[in-house]
C-alpha cells in the first residue's frame, strides 16, 4: 500500500517544527522534505506540493494565504496552521470534536484551518453551553488565558531562554492590551457567541502549557453547575482526547502545563453555585497547535484519529 506523501511548507518555525518531531519516526507516512536552500524557493515548493498527498503550512498568515494558492495538483489537500483561513469561506474548521458533522466535514475537506491556541480552549467550553441553551449568546464573557512563552514563536522563546533576560520576564505579563486579539474572530464564529468576550492573555514563565478561564454569574445562566458539568460531559461522550471533571486535584491548585507535550485538554467545572469558574487545561503547542494538526492529518488521510498522538 502507498504511503501518504505529507509536506510541511515552513518547518523551520516552533509549531512547524513540533509537528516534524511528530511525523519523522511515523512508519505510515511519507514525509517529503526541502533542501534548506529552497525552503523560500517558490517552483521547489510547488513542486513539492503537488506531489504530496497533504500540505502542512506552518507560516505567517500573508505567506500561508500566498501559498495556498501554489498547489496545481487538485488532489493536494491543505492544513493551514496559520490565522489566515480560520473563518474563510472554502476552509473548514479543525476541531473535529465539535461533532460528528464537523469531523465528516474535515474528513472530506480539501483545505482545513488549525484552530488558534487561545481559541481551542475557549470554542471547548463556551459552544457546548450555547448549543444546550445554558449560556446566552450575548453572556459578556469575561477569559483570563494562561499561556508558555512557546506560543509566542522563536524571538519570544530566545527572549526567555536569554541567560541574561530582563526580571520582567519572571513574571507573567499581560498582553493583548487593546482587547483586539486576532483569535477573537474566531471565538465568535465558531463559538455561538452574539458579542465578543473581553479576552485577557497572560503570557508566564513556562515553556509550554496553557489554561483558560472562564468565570460565570448563575443568575445569568439557564442552568448551574450541575447542569453545565452534563452538558460538557455530553457533548465529549466518547472523546478520544477531550475528558471533563468536576474534582479539582486536591491541593486545590490547576497548574496550567499539566498536558505538556500531549494532545490532550481537560475541562473543569469549579467554583461556587452562585459564581462558577470553567477551566480549560491543554499543551498550546499540543491540542492547541502541533497536535490538532496532526489529528486533522490523520483525518483527512483516513487514519486512526490518535496515531502518533497521546
Amino acid at each position: 500500500m502507498t504511503k501518504p506523501k505529507v509536506f510541511i511548507d515552513g518547518h523551520e518555525g516552533t509549531t512547524g517544527l513540533k509537528i516534524y518531531s511528530r511525523l519523522e519516526k511515523r512508519p505510515d507516512l511519507e514525509l517529503v522534505t526541502i533542501d534548506r536552500a529552497k525552503r523560500k524557493d517558490i517552483d521547489e515548493r510547488q513542486r513539492l506540493m503537488d506531489m504530496s498527498d497533504l500540505v502542512i503550512l506552518c507560516l505567517p498568515d500573508k505567506a500561508a494565504i500566498e501559498a495556498a494558492c501554489l498547489p496545481t495538483n487538485p488532489n493536494t489537500r491543505i492544513i493551514d496552521a496559520s490565522t489566515a483561513h480560520r473563518t474563510a469561506p472554502g476552509w473548514i474548521y479543525g476541531f473535529p470534536e465539535l461533532g460528528r458533522e464537523q469531523r465528516n466535514a474535515i474528513a472530506e475537506a480539501k483545505r482545513v484551518a488549525n484552530p488558534g491556541c487561545h481559541a481551542t480552549g475557549i470554542i471547548a467550553l463556551v459552544r457546548p453551553l450555547i448549543s444546550a441553551g445554558i449560556l446566552p449568546s450575548d453572556y459578556p464573557l469575561s477569559i483570563t488565558s494562561l499561556t508558555g512563552y512557546s506560543g509566542g514563536g522563536k524571538s519570544i522563546i530566545a527572549q526567555y531562554e536569554d541567560s541574561s533576560r530582563p526580571d520582567a520576564l519572571e513574571a507573567p505579563r499581560l498582553y493583548g492590551l487593546g482587547m483586539a486579539h486576532k483569535h477573537i474572530r474566531e471565538i465568535v464564529a465558531i463559538s455561538g457567541l452574539s458579542l465578543p468576550p473581553a479576552f485577557s492573555p497572560v503570557i508566564c514563565d513556562h515553556y509550554s502549557g496553557m489554561e483558560i478561564i472562564i468565570p460565570l454569574h448563575r443568575r445569568l445562566l439557564k442552568g448551574g453547575k450541575g447542569e453545565i458539568l452534563d452538558a460538557l460531559k455530553s457533548f465529549y461522550e466518547g472523546s478520544i482526547f477531550i475528558g471533563v471533571s468536576d474534582a479539582p486535584p486536591e491541593d486545590g491548585y490547576l497548574e496550567a502545563n499539566a498536558f505538556t507535550d500531549t494532545n490532550r485538554m481537560e475541562l473543569i467545572v469549579t467554583g461556587s453555585e452562585d459564581i462558577i469558574q470553567l477551566v480549560a487545561r491543554f499543551d498550546n503547542l499540543g491540542k492547541g497547535a502541533s497536535g490538532a494538526a496532526v489529528q486533522n492529518m490523520n483525518i483527512m488521510l483516513g487514519l486512526p484519529e490518535d496515531t502518533g498522538l497521546i
